[in-house]
């Protein structure tokens, strides 16, 4: 063999080497992003598997909820049901024992189910606190006469009602601090005598 013979031989058993590694690297390359992206692909798959079963289990929980709460809602249907029945048969027997009296076993009704003390607490739970004014009024004891044409039982009528306005103002003034408007009069100091009546 010639020398370049020799060299071209050389040459070529480098490049045919070099090649075969260079195959053999981008092979092995190859190899591992193929291995990265199976165990890529592998864990993607467990957390779509993971997620399917926490999924799961939520429905799971969701379904025993609601069948749960069914179930308790049906019960106390059921215990409406039977409790109805029960009171609508006592009531029927406390009908029938009073001869069939409404009145009487709805009075029975409520006091055996302490209404009465119940409403008196409640009216005076409602009072409780308030500090009310009584006034009373009179004429002074004047009779008017009764007379069919008489104009002077007419007139003791109307100063009757005279009188009446200063204690009714006094008292109106007292208990919601309102007083009369300008046009019927104004009270005292004292609050017993109108002044300034117009008209």
């Amino acid at each position: 063999m010639t020398r370049t013979e020799k060299l071209k031989a050389d040459i070529l058993s480098k490049a045919m080497v070099e090649a075969e590694t260079k195959a053999q690297e981008a092979s092995w390359q190859l190899n591992q992003k193929q291995k990265a992206a199976d165990a890529i692909l592998y864990q993607k798959e467990k957390e779509a598997e993971a997620m399917k079963a926490v999924a799961d289990a939520q429905m799971y929980a969701r379904q025993k909820a609601a069948e749960g709460e069914f179930y308790a809602k049906k019960k106390e249907a059921e215990g409406l049901d039977v409790m109805g029945k029960a009171q609508g048969a006592y009531l029927h027997y406390l009908l029938e024992a009073n001869g069939r009296d409404y009145p009487a076993t709805r009075d029975y009704m409520m006091i055996n189910n302490r209404m009465y003390p119940e409403i008196a607490r409640i009216n005076a739970d409602a009072v409780r606190g308030l500090q009310p004014k009584i006034s009373i009024w009179s004429n002074g004891g004047e009779a008017a006469d009764g007379g069919a044409g008489s104009s002077n039982a007419a007139m003791k009528s109307v100063a009757g009602l005279y009188k009446m306005l200063p204690p009714l103002f006094s008292t109106v003034h007292e208990q919601t601090g309102m007083l009369p408007p300008n046009w019927m009069g104004t009270l005292s100091a004292e609050g017993s005598q109108p002044k300034n009546i117009e008209g």
